[in-house]
């Protein structure tokens, strides 16, 4: 399954809005450096799907604020 995520890094608390069925915005605490904020964003994905971090990949937008994840539930 393909979702969209709209990503807020460095925000002040960590949060996963679904917008559609396929689309989410997710603010993460962690900065935009390194990776360190797509790491969290797919661990966050993990807790909020309930699956493991190996079964997500992303896709698309590495160095963008719009991200695809394709996830393996």
């Amino acid at each position: 399954m393909l979702i969209k995520i709209k990503a807020f890094p460095s925000s002040n608390k960590e949060e996963i809005i679904k917008k559609e069925e396929d689309s989410f915005e997710i603010k993460i605490k962690e900065p935009p450096l390194q990776g360190m904020a797509n790491k969290a964003i797919i661990k966050a994905l993990s807790l909020y799907f309930k699956i493991p971090v190996k079964k997500i990949r992303m896709i698309k937008g590495f160095r963008e604020r719009n991200k695809i994840f394709d996830i393996n539930i």
